[in-house]
């Protein structure tokens, strides 16, 4: 079995293209089992480069899918991810993506799930910053954005770039990425966040997340996330605003673009985690003097009051009330007063 194993491995770099294809299959398939994935992983020093060589020479052929579903297989082990970088392995994806996501988006949606493995180890996410190369630096991020924000569908089999939400998750989380995103002349972030908007689970958590590790940055970089509150306020308050319609005097101290949405009964954000996060995210902007200013001027208070009532799982409620003891600092009881409905008691005589 190792002999032949070996022999398949040497077949991916076949003059014959025809014996690479089908190779590059018999590879692809032993990916998808432990064993095969141990098997490969003992033999990666030959492997991964002939995979890499396999993609970037595939043209239109099916090997570049087959080798490309190959690599995202073999990086979800972390020692391999590095290896792949070392490799080159963030400016083949990258490469390949710009040349063939109009002509081969299959190809290119493996690729950028490539991306997503690659960017979970610190050197990945150095290599897809560009970090240390002022020239192009925050270049190959620029792109995956924009194409995130053209190419967004109804269908999630065809979003061909709803992973580039997870990639934004895992560069976030680093200083140089949110530096980044965060660069007012850039604009990316102002991009990034009107994607909340999307139906696709996938792109409102990846946002919702990226935003939250954005505002890590609050206590230096707060008057960069507040030009953005036209756009930053809808999408962290209406996740956890609960469902009501409500009344026209709350409504009338909210800019138009909460007061219109919540004009109307909503569908509730299912998905706890994304809640959880934009609470997070509100935390840290009013931990600053002018971020608690910004949400009272639109009304945040009374929003999250109404939210909370509808709130039922604990964790999301004790980053409700995590905001509200920042919002109320004099009095805490104020704030469980106004958070909590509570029962009407009278004694007749």
């Amino acid at each position: 079995m190792a002999d032949e194993l070996d022999e398949l491995i040497g077949f991916l770099s076949d003059a014959n293209p025809q014996v690479r294809s089908a190779a590059v299959d018999i590879v692809r398939g032993l990916t998808g089992g432990e064993d095969g994935l141990r098997a490969l992983t003992a033999r990666a020093g030959r492997a991964l480069p002939a995979l890499l060589r396999l993609l970037a020479s595939a043209g239109g052929s099916g090997a570049g899918d087959a080798a490309a579903d190959s690599l995202v297989n073999l990086s979800q082990d972390a020692a391999l991810a590095a290896r792949l970088v070392a490799l080159g392995a963030v400016d083949a994806a990258m490469d390949v993506v710009a040349k063939r996501a109009g002509e081969q988006p299959t190809l290119a949606r493996s690729l950028v799930m490539l991306l997503v493995n690659l960017t979970h180890v610190e050197s990945g996410v150095a290599a897809l910053l560009q970090v240390g190369d002022e020239k192009v630096q925050g270049l190959y991020l620029a792109k995956l954005v924009r194409s995130f924000c053209r190419s967004s569908s109804d269908s999630e089999e065809q979003d061909t770039f709803e992973y580039v939400a997870s990639i934004l998750v895992n560069i976030s989380k680093v200083e140089a990425g949110r530096r980044i995103l965060m660069e007012p002349k850039r604009g990316l972030l102002k991009q990034i966040i009107r994607q909340f908007d999307s139906t696709n689970q996938l792109r409102k958590k990846g946002v919702a997340g990226t935003i939250r590790n954005c505002c890590f940055e609050a206590d230096t970089q707060l008057q960069n996330l507040l030009s953005l509150a036209e756009y930053l306020w809808p999408a962290l308050l209406l996740p956890v605003a609960g469902k009501k319609i409500y009344s026209e005097e709350d409504r009338l101290k909210m800019p138009l673009e909460l007061s219109s949405a919540l004009s109307h009964e909503r569908e509730a954000v299912e998905d706890s985690e994304i809640r959880q996060q934009t609470l997070e995210a509100i935390y840290m902007i009013v931990l600053q003097d002018d971020g608690r200013k910004s949400f009272w001027s639109v009304n945040g208070p009374r929003i999250l009051q109404v939210g909370y009532e509808d709130e039922e799982d604990p964790k999301v409620m004790e980053a409700y009330e995590l905001i509200g003891s920042l919002v109320y600092p004099l009095n805490f009881l104020v704030f469980l007063w106004l958070f909590l409905p509570c029962d009407i008691y009278y004694i007749t005589v």
